[in-house]
């Protein structure tokens, strides 16, 4: 499922609540540093080193701006999350640090109730314009589905990436940040897939630990992926995993 706008909604968000979306990427495809075998978007197919055209800035504000005065204030208050999603990995657009501030600039005159959120795959903290652009805002969620580089190919299939760098940027990160992360277990291309293994899940409780963020996420699957062998960590098994989160002292919500 392809995001055909620029604002998408609100939609109600399990994570976010009633969330506002921004899609700073171009609508005709997906375009993203990973090929995520459970994404809602589909296979990436356009490669992120070519170069496509990206959403406007001045289109994205104008958009944005439009929404706003087009709805009334009582609508406008049921928001509560501004968030940058879309059709891939958001932080690739070049502008990313110049529309996130124009977002907040907006979200101040409009919406104040609302949070601004970030919604990334990690693979560009190194950036100092992305570094930034996360700090401002209330929500950075930062994605990491495995504690093991060959988990973390298997169910992220990066385009290009440093494994030992995006951990290592994360735990950098620290405190500001919230870790997002999906549970699931299946087949896919002949490789088992299951990172909720003590093999698999004590390596990313490390990477947690570490971090000691905000707060974690844990969820799983909730509309259908391209991979098809793929199977749902049920509520209540999520629980469990929260829990051993919970007892390092860090806040975590099953969705």
């Amino acid at each position: 499922m392809l995001f055909n706008n620029i604002v998408v909604g609100p939609i109600h968000s399990r994570r976010l609540g009633t969330s506002l979306g921004v899609n700073v990427l171009p609508t005709e495809k997906k375009y993203c540093s990973f090929n995520c075998i459970y994404c809602e978007c589909g296979w990436n197919e356009v490669d992120t080193r070519i170069k496509v055209p990206f959403n406007d800035r001045n289109a994205i504000k104008s958009e944005l701006e439009a929404w706003c005065n087009e709805n009334s204030e009582e609508n406008r208050a049921k928001v509560t999350s501004i968030t940058f999603s879309g059709n891939g990995e958001p932080t690739l657009h070049p502008e990313i640090l110049g529309i996130t501030q124009d977002v907040i600039m907006l979200r101040n005159k409009f919406m104040p109730q609302a949070k601004v959120t970030i919604l990334t795959n990690s693979t560009t903290l190194s950036r100092p314009d992305v570094w930034q652009a996360l700090h401002l805002i209330d929500n950075p969620l930062l994605k990491i589905d495995a504690g093991t580089q060959r988990m973390y190919n298997l169910i992220s299939k990066p385009v290009s990436a440093d494994f030992e760098q995006i951990k290592a940027d994360i735990i950098r990160f620290g405190r500001d940040c919230v870790i997002q992360t999906m549970l699931l277990r299946g087949e896919n291309d002949g490789e088992i897939i299951d990172n909720t293994t003590d093999e698999e899940f004590l390596p990313y409780l490390e990477v947690v630990k570490q971090t000691n963020p905000r707060e974690v996420m844990l969820y799983s699957l909730d509309r259908v992926p391209p991979a098809k062998n793929l199977v749902k960590v049920e509520k209540e098994e999520l629980e469990k995993y929260a829990d051993i989160i919970r007892a390092l002292g860090i806040k975590a919500t099953a969705y």
